[in-house]
């Protein structure tokens, strides 16, 4: 890792970029590989010198990564660098193996993986990436900043975004006594994001139910704690590695609000209540406080500025979905912004980030508080509960929510009346073995024709290194014939026979632009 002081003269060499990003988490480092697998120049700016953290590492560092995230990863050849998932268990389930192997939970109720009905999902094929996998912030934020830093991204590190001014052609950076100028701006820094409260970007939501506590301590009597994930009358607790606890306190927030240092004796307090034991702690080693807040950036953009991540949208970290949905920003954002960049934008690109992201925020931000609103110690969230519970048991509960929490069932309203426009691409596999994913490593669209129409290689040809032509049959084509796909991986049109030849010009022009 480069020091503050090397970086900076590093840096000397070059003020002025394309995109300047703040926050060097896995959104901004997603983002920032992005725009420089497309020739883009990329500063990163983070204001913390070292990267490395206990909170980044397992067990506090511990993320899942959903169906959209880790084909995002499959196609920028990223997936295989991921280690952690090949030998780790899900430590907050209750793991078992066969047929009661866990898939999930909503608000705690977990689902069965062999409960779930995937012949239901048409467009998932048998050679699909997994649907859910374990990985940690460190491992996460090591291999994009590898990637990113191969590809000539600029990371300064100890070094904050503390102001900005932007003009109709640039935006001008203050860090420090140094001024960076960019083209653009993007703000993915966080749940207190300097760039969204600069950029007055109205944040609007809900305000907390709960504080809630991650904690490594050490216990006098952890039999008296049951394993696993645990809802009580008066809240939830966590125990899953030896010494690691979480709790949920339905307290609406006051004590992470009230700035109160975490101490041994007041943890041990609310764990008493929430388990109902006469648990004792004789050391605590690391605590943090979260709430279930949940807030969203009512736009995503202000001029030359965007946002991106929890900059854009917070709430509760239930179901893990918080990550992912960043980094689904930054794999809608990348390839749009680039585009812009290099004057290959049709009108209306930079506006559908906004348009196409915001409701996913939405739908994640109401999974978020619909589980709140269940867990409450109240009697009729109990009855709500138990219902919930109920229907979880059943293939069709435990497949619509391993849909929902796993992101099969993401969709992007992309105005074309097939059913696989706007989902994500299946992996088709061709005779050769290779698979369509690898064809989008370079960050390219693609017009897949699985018939070798001539006219559609021309098609391709005329938008130059934009578009990809891929030929060939597949060993599952699902009775489609062709299909123009994004390159963030999701599908613009499809054709089930012979294309539609107007249709396929009228997407293709809706995303890109003619050489």
């Amino acid at each position: 890792m480069k020091t503050m002081s090397e970086s900076n003269i590093s840096a000397q060499n070059q003020s002025t970029y394309d995109v300047i990003i703040s926050g060097a988490g896995p959104v901004g480092l997603f983002l920032a590989c992005e725009l420089a697998l497309a020739r883009c120049s990329v500063l990163i700016l983070e204001k913390a010198e070292n990267p490395h953290s206990p909170l980044k590492q397992i067990p506090f560092g511990i993320r899942g990564l959903s169906t959209p995230s880790i084909e995002a990863l499959y196609r920028r050849d990223l997936l295989q660098k991921l280690q952690l998932h090949k030998h780790f268990n899900n430590p907050h389930h209750n793991t078992k193996k066969g047929a009661q192997r866990q898939g999930g939970h909503f608000a705690g109720i977990q689902f069965q993986y062999d409960d779930v009905d995937m012949t239901t999902w048409k467009y998932r094929l048998s050679n699909s990436t997994d649907t859910s996998l374990i990985s940690e912030m460190q491992e996460l934020e090591t291999v994009l900043t590898h990637r990113a830093e191969a590809l000539g991204v600029k990371i300064i590190r100890g070094l904050a975004l503390s102001g900005f001014h932007q003009t109709a052609d640039e935006v001008a950076v203050q860090a420090g006594d140094q001024t960076f100028t960019g083209q653009w701006l993007v703000g993915c820094d966080g749940s207190r994001s300097i760039v969204r409260k600069a950029g007055g970007f109205e944040f609007a939501g809900t305000e907390p139910e709960f504080t809630g506590y991650s904690t490594q301590v050490e216990i006098a009597d952890p039999e008296k704690l049951k394993p696993g994930r645990n809802v009580t009358p008066t809240g939830m607790y966590l125990q899953s590695q030896p010494g690691y606890v979480v709790i949920q306190d339905f307290d609406g927030g006051a004590f992470h609000n009230s700035n109160q240092p975490v101490t041994l004796q007041h943890v041990q307090e609310v764990l008493r209540r929430v388990s109902n034991t006469d648990v004792t702690l004789t050391a605590l080693h690391i605590a943090t406080t979260w709430t279930d807040r949940a807030r969203q950036a009512t736009t995503y953009r202000n001029g030359r500025v965007f946002l991106a991540g929890d900059a854009a949208h917070i709430h509760a970290p239930l179901g893990g979905q918080g990550l992912n949905l960043g980094l689904g920003d930054a794999m809608n954002l990348g390839w749009k912004l680039a585009a812009t960049i290099q004057n290959k934008a049709p009108e209306g690109l930079l506006d559908s980030y906004y348009a196409e992201r915001y409701p996913i925020g939405v739908q994640v931000l109401d999974w978020s508080r619909a589980q709140v609103a269940i867990m409450k110690p109240e009697p009729g969230a109990l009855a709500v509960y138990a219902i919930i519970r109920d229907l979880i048991n059943t293939s069709d509960g435990a497949t619509y929510m391993a849909g929902r929490i796993w992101g099969v069932f993401m969709h992007y309203d992309l105005g074309s009346n097939h059913p696989l426009a706007g989902y994500s691409v299946p992996n088709f596999e061709f005779e050769d073995g290779t698979t369509i994913g690898e064809f989008m490593r370079d960050g390219r669209g693609v017009l897949l024709d699985f018939n070798g129409d001539p006219s559609l290689k021309t098609l391709a040809a005329q938008y130059g290194e934009q578009i990809s032509y891929v030929s060939g049959r597949a060993k599952e084509q699902l009775g489609l014939s062709a299909v123009l796909i994004r390159p963030d991986g999701f599908v613009a049109w499809a054709s089930d026979k012979s294309p539609d030849h107007n249709g396929l010009q009228e997407a293709v022009s809706r995303w890109f632009v003619c050489d």
